[in-house]
């Protein structure tokens, strides 16, 4: 391969499997599109109607998207489409811009997953993956969790059939409770008919094929096809018994064949207000995306490019910002699925686009009579498994500060909506990573006898002076904690003491920029005039090498030791000397 086609397939993976591509993997990837096509177009529609647009958007959202996937991904499993997390922040950002049913509701997500999708390729271009890091594992279980539980009580309107809304929890519970008794029955027959169906299917239907003959693959590959089939009885259910006339909202006529492919129309006004929203969604579905491609690769001893994954998700956003959808990501349940189902490459992922497309064409008449309630039980089904109470307990037993941050998101969502409840998780956590930076754990330290070993003298019995302290910083040192630095190391030898060193360990040390050496110079020049000295012992090689770059180490009042041991032996010999034999006092560069 030349070096312009290495450059090339480093953008365009397809280019590096495509040549080995052969008959079991097509196979393979064929099989696993059909399972999924199946279990998507159920999932696409009902997420289009949590995103606020009509159902046809949900299956646009679900070809283009993972056609470019296929080209630019470098996960074999994962499934690129519509997810209940990002619809429901699709829902909350459009509505602040239009009106649901109307155009412009559709043309502003248009904008919203192309600008999605500008944001994701200048990223993954930059290669700024890391940035996805700030949004810290409790932050992102919080916001999941608290959005399972607001999607699933935005779609009790359709269940009951009433005309309920609000953009927050306690405004969705208001309004419900001031609509119940308008509840419209037969719809809320279908609708919990069809959530108690679908919760008796996830672990009693595929035991119960099984147990008729079925075997394990074809038994899991109906289960896994139980919305298709709620949706197929609830359309027959309608049609034969009229109930559209009775009053259950259905989702009635869907437009046929395959979405028109248009840039989205660029407003600057209407843009720059999306920027911030869409920043939020590209890194939510980004981590997602990246959280389910890693696990998945894991259990096969495959590796993802996590910048990479950053352009692929990009370019699926910008196809779905011109091909009639909304923005999109990997979602969990499908992937899992495709993994099972065996899928080799991800061509499965554009195999399952011409499932679609395929479905687009020929079958949206049939979906006319389909009822809402049948999409809103199909959601809230599915959305009950991202609520994860097991995740809150254990933050709150392992970290009260996770567990606060946690709980923010959580009560942000669900008072505020979801996007102020994500940005006070950040922000939030933001500021819990500057506190703890800025008071890094440190411990005097003295030997455990016996050994060459120190530890804190707090935790462990240990052999101490009373003319020298040695103290560990276990952190970097930098502009966010250079005062407590200062301020820590010259409160080892208060005025009136018998300290005569401090001994500061820098094991743990990784680097230490230009404030903190102020800092360190300041402290050095107060113990100086307290007649103390100042060492260092255990400094790294690439922090010595910044040292000496500076005047700090021509002014230390002490000296700079290879080793703990070696400097509390020259400072306090009668108590630390050992084996009689005299120790170096300087230390290499490295």
């Amino acid at each position: 391969m030349t070096s312009i086609a290495q450059s090339i397939a480093k953008y365009a993976p397809i280019l590096k499997w495509a040549p080995r591509y052969n008959r079991a993997a097509f196979a393979d990837d064929f099989l696993a599109a059909v399972i999924v096509t199946i279990m998507l177009i159920p999932q696409s529609l009902a997420y289009a109607l949590i995103a606020g647009l009509p159902p046809e958007a949900g299956l646009y959202a679900s070809m283009a998207p993972l056609v470019l996937y296929t080209i630019f991904g470098t996960s074999t499993a994962l499934a690129v489409g519509p997810v209940a997390v990002i619809s429901l922040m699709t829902a909350a950002t459009v509505g602040d811009f239009a009106a649901r049913g109307t155009a412009e509701y559709g043309t502003v997500a248009l904008a919203l997953a192309f600008l999605v999708g500008l944001i994701l390729l200048t990223l993954g271009v930059l290669r700024l993956g890391f940035l996805a890091n700030f949004l810290s594992h409790p932050i992102i279980s919080g916001f999941i969790t608290a959005s399972g539980v607001l999607i699933a009580a935005s779609q009790l309107k359709h269940i009951l059939g009433v005309d309920a809304g609000g953009d927050n929890l306690v405004e969705i519970g208001m309004s419900l409770a001031a609509h119940l008794p308008a509840t419209h029955w037969p719809t809320c027959f279908i609708g919990v008919g069809v959530i108690a169906f679908l919760f008796w299917t996830r672990s009693n239907l595929k035991p119960l094929l099984a147990a008729f003959g079925l075997s394990d693959r074809t038994a899991a590959l109906f289960a896994r096809a139980a919305p298709l089939l709620a949706i197929i009885a609830t359309i027959i259910l309608v049609s034969v018994f009229g109930l559209d006339a009775a009053g259950v909202s259905i989702v009635g006529k869907t437009p046929r064949g395959l979405p028109a492919i248009a840039l989205p129309d660029f407003d600057w006004t209407l843009w720059r207000a999306l920027i911030g929203p869409a920043l939020l969604i590209a890194v939510i579905g980004y981590v997602e995306s990246v959280s389910v491609a890693q696990t998945l690769a894991a259990r096969r001893r495959e590796r993802i490019d996590l910048d990479q994954e950053l352009i692929a998700l990009g370019a699926s956003n910008v196809a779905a910002g011109v091909a009639g959808g909304f923005p999109v990501t990997g979602g969990f349940a499908r992937s899992v699925v495709n993994f099972d189902a065996g899928a080799r490459t991800p061509a499965a992922g554009a195999f399952t686009a011409i499932g679609i497309a395929v479905a687009a064409m020929f079958f949206t008449p049939l979906l006319f009579n389909l009822p809402k309630a049948t999409l809103a039980a199909t959601i809230i089904v599915a959305v009950l498994s991202l609520i994860d109470i097991d995740a809150i307990r254990r933050t709150y037993a392992y970290s009260k500060a996770d567990f606060f941050a946690m709980a923010t998101t959580i009560l942000g969502v669900f008072g505020f909506g979801v996007e102020a409840g994500v940005m006070a998780g950040v922000i939030l956590s933001i500021i819990l990573l500057i506190h703890r930076a800025s008071r890094p754990h440190s411990a005097v330290v003295g030997q455990v006898p016996g050994t060459e070993h120190f530890r804190n003298i707090l935790r462990h019995d240990v052999i101490t002076s009373p003319r020298v302290v040695s103290v560990r910083i276990d952190g970097d040192l930098f502009f966010a904690n250079a005062r407590f630095i200062e301020d820590r190391l010259t409160a080892m030898a208060p005025e009136g003491s018998s300290v005569r060193h401090v001994v500061l360990m820098c094991s743990a040390i990784n680097s230490i920029d230009s404030s903190a050496l102020d800092a360190l110079n300041a402290a050095n020049r107060r113990l100086r005039e307290n007649g103390v000295l100042l060492h260092l012992t255990e400094v790294k090689g690439p922090v010595m090498d910044a040292l000496k770059r500076s005047a700090f180490l021509s002014e230390l009042s002490g000296e700079v030791y290879l080793s703990q041991f070696e400097a509390m032996n020259a400072l306090d010999p009668e108590r630390f000397f050992q084996n009689g034999a005299a120790i170096s006092r300087t230390q290499p560069a490295s």
